[in-house]
């Protein structure tokens, strides 16, 4: 199956054709029917010689109604454009025209129609020329009457080899489904409509809603008026969604795979057509079903910001259409450059993006963005249309290979800088290198850790696990020394200073690990304790405090703490009388 846009000025048979082809009635209002118009968007589709189906979306083609055309023609991939052979070329075809070449419509043939009614042959040399230096280019132009039949069966012909030359759809892409057409069925509840571009539905299915993130899940889907259980791109698609009300989802919104599109209200767009310095401050961006009003901030001679009213799932290499509401015309198209633009805040800034802009070209380019960016994470690249090529270093970020070196090289300056300021500490936290390198995730500074650095315990440094520094640890080693002998021996606060430790380094000391504070400066060292268990293991059970102080060889000041650190930990249990016994183990 394949979908074909109509398109062409007001009256010249479109509708009519389409049934002629298919029919079906594409016109569904009894208004269109009682002024021979179409108002808004109509659908059918037919069997073609070929074997394939080709699905048609109708569009209006008066200049009231070229909002509606818009939202027909937007996410369709081929154009089926319709001329009158006894009026010739018209406003609106050329309107129409410069929409699908805005929207880089490729895939294309021409209907003359009337065929009946005047001689085609110089409509059809009229149209040639001005289709040619389009995206479309050259395209088959097929001389028809609906009403006579004439010209149908060639036009059937050349509609399965437009459908042959399409390129295939990319089943296993996010889905993006831009809604056409939302209405009530009794007993069933909301059902949207629209062209699945790419990607796969299935009955079950958790869809988000691009108009505010919302979530909805599939109930039901049809395709050309027959249920089931899953529709593949390219298809004309009725989906019945449950649990959402029919005000919550409206012509532009569009249903997306969770976490497939970011929601953009800023872009950067090169724009063709007219001059960037000739558009007026606001426009209406026409893409997909949507039209959001949009100002504009040009940047270079053919790039532009555009600043959204509200927020639409781009991505990059989308393109659309900028129309000017006041004068009724299309003031050019875009391509998206970039949905997660820098902001514009310095002096300069706008020429420097400016310069950035013109080497970009809407295609996706993992290594560019991340070059561009520094800094990135893989999935917000995909929501961006741009598939990673780059492998992460940690996680899911992706870097600049020489942002990178130069972040590694400034935090080896950082834990110098850091180790000068507090020569006791044990390294640098890693969220203050975070903040100090202005990374955003305390991964990133553990991936940029290389020997001799290293981390321990939330902490930078150099050197052993201890990263304490060299007069503490002799000062720390003459202590070991003293307290060999009598381990339970603590030092007072004078010997301690005279061996070294003041205040600081025993509180980096015990920090580190290599020191053990039982109560204000009562430290021994780490071992004391399971030594301290295993000397009152070997006395009559319970014990007294004075009979654990003389086991220990210590004094009361160190024997209180030391033991109230036992009953804590549930080494010893204490029984009434201040008795204790060691807990078995």
């Amino acid at each position: 199956m394949f979908v074909v846009a109509t398109a062409g000025h007001v009256d010249h048979g479109k509708s009519t054709l389409v049934r002629a082809l298919t029919g079906m009635e594409p016109d569904r209002w009894a208004e269109e029917r009682r002024r021979g118009m179409t108002i808004d968007l109509g659908f059918a589709w037919t069997s073609l010689p070929s074997g394939a189906t080709v699905a048609f979306v109708d569009v209006p083609g008066h200049e009231r109604f070229v909002p509606n055309m818009l939202a027909g023609v937007g996410p369709v991939p081929a154009a089926l454009l319709v001329v009158a052979a006894d009026e010739g070329w018209m406003p609106q075809s050329a309107e129409h025209l410069a929409v699908l070449d805005a929207l880089g419509v490729a895939y294309g043939l021409v209907a003359v129609t009337r065929a009946d009614l005047a001689d085609p042959g110089a409509v059809v040399g009229r149209v040639r020329a001005e289709v040619a230096g389009t995206s479309l280019g050259a395209v088959e132009v097929v001389p028809v009457s609906a009403v006579t039949g004439v010209g149908l069966p060639g036009l059937r012909a050349a509609l399965g080899r437009l459908g042959a030359r399409l390129p295939a759809p990319v089943v296993d892409a996010p889905v993006r489904l831009w809604v056409d057409r939302c209405f009530t069925v009794r007993g069933s509840g909301t059902v949207v409509t629209g062209t699945l571009g790419a990607g796969r539905l299935r009955v079950g299915d958790e869809l988000e809603v691009s108009a505010d993130g919302s979530r909805v899940r599939v109930r039901g889907l049809h395709r050309l008026g027959v249920a089931g259980d899953e529709v593949s791109a390219v298809s004309r698609v009725a989906v019945n969604l449950r649990g959402v009300a029919r005000e919550r989802v409206a012509r532009g919104d569009a249903l997306v795979s969770p976490g497939g599109f970011g929601r953009v209200d800023v872009v950067d767009v090169r724009v063709v057509g007219e001059p960037v310095a000739g558009l007026p401050g606001s426009v209406m961006l026409h893409v997909g079903s949507a039209a959001v009003p949009v100002r504009v901030r040009p940047l270079g001679r053919d790039t532009a910001r555009l600043r959204l009213a509200r927020p639409v799932p781009l991505r990059v290499g989308d393109r659309a259409v900028l129309r000017d509401p006041g004068r009724r015309s299309v003031a050019g198209g875009v391509t998206v450059l970039d949905v997660a633009p820098p902001p514009l805040a310095r002096r300069g800034a706008a020429a420097a993006r400016a310069r950035v802009l013109a080497g970009l070209d809407g295609r996706a380019d993992a290594v560019g963005e991340v070059r561009r960016r520094g800094l990135v994470r893989a999935s917000d690249l995909a929501r961006m249309g741009v598939p990673s090529a780059v492998a992460p270093v940690v996680g899911d970020w992706l870097v600049d290979p020489e942002r990178w070196a130069g972040w590694g090289a400034r935090l080896v300056a950082e834990v110098s800088r850091y180790a000068g300021e507090h020569p006791l500490e044990p390294g640098v936290p890693v969220e203050v290198l975070r903040q100090r390198l202005g990374l955003p995730d305390r991964s990133l500074v553990e991936a940029l850790v290389l020997a001799p650095l290293r981390v321990h315990g939330g902490r930078v440094g150099v050197g052993p696990v201890s990263g304490l520094p060299e007069p503490v640890v002799r000062a720390v080693d003459r202590l070991r020394g003293e307290l060999r002998s009598r381990p339970f021996r603590a030092p007072e606060a004078d010997r301690l200073a005279a061996l070294g430790l003041g205040p600081r380094e025993v509180g980096a000391a015990v920090r580190a690990g290599v020191l053990l504070r039982l109560a204000g400066n009562v430290v021994l060292l780490p071992g004391a304790v399971e030594e301290a268990v295993r000397v009152l293991a070997g006395l009559p059970q319970p014990f007294t405090l004075s009979a654990a102080r003389q086991a220990l060889d210590t004094t009361r000041r160190v024997a209180v703490p030391l033991l109230e650190l036992l009953d804590s930990r549930g080494v010893t249990r204490r029984w009434p009388g201040d008795t204790r016994s060691v807990v078995a183990r």
